[in-house]
């Protein structure tokens, strides 16, 4: 029989407000996600990239101390995912909710920019369009899809384990995929959808199994920057002792240990602040999912954004105050842009759609999935 119990609800329900400490938590997290993106997805980092020609200089290291933290974003995203699934469940709404959110970008995006020319029609193309998932492999999207469809599952297994038992198995899982797969020559092939898993089980414990040092205010600040400098200092060392793309090692994918270690204090330092209701944050950290979908839409996304528009290359040998302050503008302008624009899509289609399923006959409003 579980023994879980259930601390008191950080959510309440019908309309009652949400505290936004984790709410803030969500947005920085989505900065740095797209801070990541600014890095490696514009040619700094490939062979012929000055952050690869440069490894050392001052500018390299500085691009890293800014864009280094994507895959300990995706962490923390599902830290906060499954700290409020694991009592939740998933429904017929929420998938739809789901899908027209995904739907509405990579359509409308498709359309933009094979108008403007970055995007060619053909069957393959179309095929990938049209599908909600494409590969498991390592896009966010289809991988948080998938992965999304097998909470009930996980919902089970969690609640038929006893607490020891949890923890064995989080004992064995991220010795498995963390501690061997952070250990240089030590090979370990990473699947999101499981690892999603493990991070989800890692939530869940901390929801269904309290304990004071959790919430310890002195701890957990401490805790993540102490982790933040040794991340840091990790990528200072093997810039000068590995190759140039080997030297975020210990956070270049999500298992790492520091991207875990970073991920886990943040999240209890974020989860133990008294951050009161603020309904700016809120609305704000609602929309962070669909900055993601905007800004990593495609490739076409990524060449027009960061290549042609942003032009990080351009601008790698800015002096390093001007580049830091570059940088950061165009990742804070990036995500006020497309926060705006979902938080206009929810006005507009989002809410008047729900307004309009929420009549229909309930039978055609299955409410929960599976339980």
């Amino acid at each position: 029989m579980s023994n879980v119990k259930l601390q008191k609800p950080i959510v309440g329900g019908g309309g009652k407000e949400r505290f936004s400490n984790l709410e803030l938590y969500r947005i920085i997290c989505m900065m740095l996600i797209v801070a990541h993106h600014c890095v490696v997805n514009s040619e700094l980092v490939s062979p012929e990239g000055p952050m690869s020609g440069n490894p050392t200089s001052v500018n390299t290291l500085i691009l890293w101390a800014i864009g280094m933290w994507g895959k300990t974003g995706i962490n923390c995203f599902l830290l906060i995912t499954g700290y409020f699934m694991c009592t939740s469940s998933i429904s017929l709404r929420k998938f739809i909710k789901l899908m027209l959110w995904i739907y509405i970008y990579k359509i409308t995006i498709f359309a933009i920019f094979l108008f403007a020319g970055y995007e060619t029609m053909n069957p393959v193309r179309i095929v990938e369009l049209l599908s909600p998932v494409w590969g498991f492999n390592s896009n966010f999207t289809s991988c948080f899809i998938g992965f999304w469809l097998t909470i009930p599952f996980w919902n089970i297994l969690i609640r038929n384990m006893t607490k020891r038992q949890h923890e064995v198995l989080l004992c064995l899982l991220i010795c498995m995929y963390t501690i061997l797969g952070s250990t240089p020559k030590f090979n370990v092939a990473l699947n999101y959808v499981t690892w999603f898993g493990v991070i989800y089980l890692i939530a869940s414990y901390i929801r269904l199994y309290p304990h004071p040092s959790m919430s310890n205010k002195k701890i957990w600040p401490v805790a993540t920057l102490i982790s933040i400098a040794l991340a840091l200092l990790s990528v200072i060392v093997m810039s000068y002792h590995v190759a140039p793309n080997k030297v975020t090692f210990f956070v270049s994918d999500s298992n790492k240990f520091f991207a875990v270690l970073v991920a886990i204090s943040s999240f209890l330092w974020f989860k133990s602040m008294n951050v009161s209701y603020s309904k700016l944050i809120n609305t704000i950290g609602a929309s962070t999912f669909g900055v993601l979908l905007i800004h990593a839409n495609s490739d076409a996304m990524r060449q027009w954004l960061w290549k042609d528009t942003v032009d990080c290359v351009g601008h790698y040998n800015l002096h390093p105050f001007q580049l830091v302050l570059y940088i950061l503008s165009s990742v804070v302008i990036i995500f006020i842009v497309c926060t705006i624009i979902d938080i206009i899509r929810i006005k507009l289609i989002e809410k008047p759609f729900f307004r309009w399923y929420d009549k229909k006959p309930r039978f055609l409003r299955i409410q929960t999935l599976i339980k």
